[in-house]
């Protein structure tokens, strides 16, 4: 129970904490670079991959600080720089002016509220994205994913370190990547595949902890139960509005003309669009499922409350009846039959309990009790 209390306790102070930061955003001018999120931001780490045509053509580098990337010149013709933690903005804007980044872009990295988005922007596309998880309390979560690709670059800007796309960074450094060989736009796809993989195994997750309450719910119900299913319902909610504008960018960009993503890689990204709607798919049936659950904890409560209080009734009329014959016998009158006979008290009482014994047969032969 406290551990309900806890969470939603959590939940109440980082809202707070992004209602106050988007009410000090509002203020702002247009451009303004200003960090809006859940949480303090995390220290920025930037890592460069550069890669060429070549199978020699690698080579990885990490910045940590302004001096270090100033006055640095990239050695081959594709690059992608990953940007973790939004903490250092002087690094973000050094990063804007390398690549002619939008004001608008750089407001937009910070603030990590964003919804799923594609914009162009000349010379480059920007398009945003959700990362989704479920922390070791079950608890939902996500971060904004930051993607912006142009003519032989990708930048990437995550709130955090995640170990997402990892398995990339394993892929690029082999000469036979396909990546390596298909340039930032099929990179730019496989970054987003991660993404979308990400909400099968957060909906897989999600799927489990609705078995496990339908078991717990035909158990014994209870209303921690209920609460969690409120909670799964809520995950539900949230992983759709990010799923439907996910969906719809890369709509965008496989029927891109060809500026940015070549035809064979609007192939690849015609099935990341059909692995959306599936997921959406997957998540209707799930919220199916959680409107199922509150159902059946509202049934099962019902159906206990009734069996309580036909209880309550078959002891009420068996004492009915007793306490009829106790009250007439408890009148003050001066003349009263049977006050007097030396057996009516045995006898009342045999009728008492005759009486109570007939009523608990008839009552278990219509199988009340």
């Amino acid at each position: 129970m406290a551990k309900h209390g806890h969470k939603s306790t959590d939940q109440s102070r980082r809202q707070r904490v992004k209602a106050h930061l988007a009410a000090d955003k509002a203020g702002a001018a247009p451009g303004t670079m200003q960090y809006v999120g859940h949480q303090a931001p995390n220290p920025t780490l930037a890592t460069l991959i550069e890669f060429g045509p070549e199978p020699a053509d690698f080579l990885e580098t990490t910045f940590d600080d302004l001096e270090s990337g100033r006055d640095y010149q990239p050695k081959y013709s594709t690059l992608w720089l990953n940007v973790h933690g939004l903490e250092n903005h002087e690094l973000l804007k050094l990063i804007g002016k390398r690549f002619k980044l939008h004001p608008l872009v750089l407001e937009d990295i910070l603030n990590t509220q964003q919804r799923p988005k594609v914009e162009q922007y000349g010379e480059y596309l920007f398009i945003t994205a959700r990362l989704v998880s479920v922390d070791e309390e079950g608890q939902l979560g996500s971060e904004q994913v930051s993607i912006i690709v142009g003519r032989g670059f990708v930048l990437t800007f995550q709130e955090k370190p995640t170990g997402t796309f990892a398995a990339i960074r394993e892929t690029l450094r082999s000469s036979e990547s396909q990546i390596r060989k298909l340039g930032p736009d099929y990179l730019v796809y496989s970054l987003l595949d991660k993404l979308v993989d990400r909400y099968f195994l957060v909906l897989e997750q999600l799927g489990e902890r609705s078995e496990s309450l339908d078991e717990a719910i035909n158990a014994s119900p209870s209303p921690e139960q209920m609460s969690e299913v409120q909670d799964l319902r809520r995950g539900l909610q949230y992983i759709k509005r990010s799923l439907w504008p996910m969906r719809e960018v890369l709509n965008t960009l496989q029927r891109d003309d060809a500026d940015f993503f070549h035809s064979e890689t609007q192939l690849y990204l015609r099935d990341a669009y059909d692995h959306t709607v599936q997921l959406i798919e997957t998540v209707e049936s799930l919220r199916e499922v959680a409107a199922g659950l509150q159902e059946m904890y509202l049934s099962l409560q019902s159906q206990r409350l009734n069996e309580q209080m036909r209880m309550l009734t078959v002891i009420t009329t068996i004492f009915m009846p007793l306490t009829l014959i106790a009250g007439i016998y408890g009148m003050n009158f001066d003349n009263m039959p049977e006050l007097h006979w030396a057996g009516g008290y045995y006898a009342v009482l045999g009728l008492m309990g005759a009486i109570a014994i007939m009523l608990s047969l008839f009552f278990w032969l219509r199988r009340w009790v």
